[in-house]
Order: structure tokens, then C-alpha cells, then sequence
């Protein structure tokens, strides 16, 4: 039972890394949509393919770490440095959810585009149910 949790954060993380892996090879033209924060229409910034790629691996790597803090796979890494990146993760991803105030995150200023809504809905309350779980993950390997 205790396996369940762990499991179902790495296949998000995991679903979410091949989800960038997509996006990258397979983009959709044009402007990034909801993808990225935009103003009047125009968004903040185009992320290239390979930065693309790179958030998918990291997100692998997150995939791995959450597999290895609860036990679902064995790599020779003490288990406290495991307690101590997986709560790094979690306030990382607890961080993305509340966001920098004015673009991304539940309490941001600039509101009303596609981005937006998908941020309020979407993005930051999946940041925060994934920090919640990995953080519950971390504190119960009792380390």
C-alpha cells in the first residue's frame, strides 16, 4: 500500500515528461498558447525544442527520484540524500504552485488569458497536489 503513492508520482511525472517530449518534436505551430504565460495575446517568450526536451528529462529525473525515495527502485544513493532532493522538490514545485505574482502560479495579477486559466485550474493546483505527494513521500521513508 505504501508503493501506491510513489507509483502514481512518477507515472505523472513521467506522463508529463513524454507530454514535453511531444510538444518538443511535434509542436503545434505557431504561437505556444497555453502553454506559456502571454500578454495581449502575445506570449512572454517561445521556448525552443531543446528547452522543451530539457524540462521533459528533468521531469524524468523527478520520475526517478520519486520512484527511489519510496522504494519502488533501488540506485545507490543514501537514502537521506533521497529524503533531502525529494523535499527540495516538493518546495520547488510548492513554490511554482503559489508563483511569482504576476504571471504564473495562484496568485498571480495578469489574468484572463488562455494561459491563465489553465494556470488557475490546471498547472498550479497539479504543482501543489504533486508537492503535497512528494513531500508525503519524503517524510514517510523515515529518515
Amino acid at each position: 500500500m505504501r508503493a501506491i503513492l510513489p507509483l502514481v508520482l512518477s507515472i505523472v511525472f513521467l506522463i508529463l515528461a513524454l507530454w514535453h517530449f511531444r510538444m518538443a518534436l511535434l509542436p503545434s505551430g505557431g504561437a505556444p498558447g497555453g502553454a506559456v504565460p502571454s500578454v495581449g495575446g502575445k506570449p512572454l517568450f517561445v521556448p525552443s525544442a531543446g528547452a522543451t526536451v530539457a524540462v521533459g528529462l528533468l521531469l524524468l529525473v523527478c520520475a526517478g527520484l520519486v520512484a527511489a525515495t519510496g522504494g519502488l527502485i533501488g540506485i545507490s544513493v543514501p537514502p537521506s540524500l533521497l529524503y533531502w532532493l525529494s523535499l527540495a522538490l516538493a518546495l520547488g514545485l510548492l513554490a511554482r504552485a503559489i508563483g511569482e505574482f504576476k504571471y504564473v502560479g495562484f496568485f498571480k495579477r495578469v489574468r484572463g488569458s488562455r494561459f491563465a486559466t489553465l494556470d488557475t485550474f490546471v498547472y498550479s493546483p497539479l504543482c501543489l497536489l504533486l508537492a503535497l505527494g512528494v513531500a508525503l513521500v519524503a517524510l514517510g521513508t523515515g529518515v
